[in-house]
Parts: C-alpha cells; sequence; structure tokens
C-alpha cells in the first residue's frame, strides 16, 4: 500500500509540473534578469499547437525554462495593447477579422517575414539573442537553451 501511495505522489507531481507563463509586464518589473524565452503563436497555427504538446510539455524543458529564464507564451493576434520597455505596442489590423499585435512583428520578424512559431530570446538587457521561425522539439530547444545559458 504505501508503495502504490508512493507511486501516485510521484505521477502526480509529474503531472502537476507545468511551465510558468508570465507577461511582459511582469517580466519587466522582475529585479531579477534572465534571459527571456518568448513563444510567438496563434491559435489557429497547429504547429504552434504540436510545440504546445510536445516541446513545452517535456520535463526537461521544463525545468531549464523554469529555473534559469522567464517564459511568455505570446498569442500574436492578442488586441490588447501592451506597454513594455516604454513603449505601448497595439494590434493592427491587417483585414477583415484578420491582424497582428506590433510586438509579435517587432519580435518575431525574420528575414521580412512573421510566421508562426517562432520562438525568440531576449537576453537579459532586452536585446534579441536568438531567433528561430520553425518548431524546435525538445532535444534541439534543451541544446540552444544551454548554448544560451553560457
Amino acid at each position: 500500500m504505501k508503495h502504490l501511495i508512493f507511486i501516485l505522489l510521484l505521477s502526480s507531481h509529474v503531472m502537476w509540473a507545468q511551465l510558468k507563463n508570465h507577461t511582459f509586464e511582469e517580466v519587466e518589473a522582475f529585479k531579477n534578469k534572465k534571459n527571456i524565452v518568448v513563444f510567438l503563436n496563434t491559435s489557429w497555427c497547429k504547429y504552434c499547437k504540436v510545440m504546445e504538446n510536445t516541446t513545452f510539455k517535456n520535463k526537461d524543458v521544463i525545468e531549464t525554462l523554469s529555473k534559469d529564464f522567464y517564459f511568455i507564451s505570446f498569442n500574436a493576434e492578442t488586441p490588447e495593447p501592451i506597454t513594455y520597455l516604454n513603449h505601448t505596442f497595439k494590434y493592427k489590423k491587417t483585414g477583415k477579422n484578420v491582424g497582428v499585435h506590433e510586438l509579435a512583428q517587432a519580435l518575431g520578424t525574420y528575414n521580412g517575414t512573421l510566421s508562426y512559431p517562432t520562438t525568440v530570446i531576449l537576453n537579459s538587457k532586452q536585446e534579441i539573442i536568438f531567433q528561430y521561425p520553425y518548431v524546435l522539439n525538445h532535444k534541439r530547444f534543451i541544446k540552444v537553451l544551454k548554448q544560451v545559458k553560457q
């Protein structure tokens, strides 16, 4: 019976291990400056869902991000204005019922294009040090995080 309780407690801990998602405002206010991982996504992007359901559910990714980074999952089509680094970024309509947030454009535009998903890493000075406009599996993502940490 004790063995069963231990297994249940252990498995519930694994199930509850989740990635803390911050906002840009929170990260800017934190006194302890760390690198920031921004995951640019949309609700309709199937590749974004792949990363959400695989890469960001991986135990090693969760542990590394939680310990050494701030994580922001940002829907690039969110309509709310966001004030970050003394600038207010807004949603811009690009057509009927279609648009993009200026902050997503500022962070995720790579070679003149914004695509989803895009993973961006900012250093403690809020400078872009990594952009990747494709799916990152957990093994490759861990490699990137370790390289950035050094």
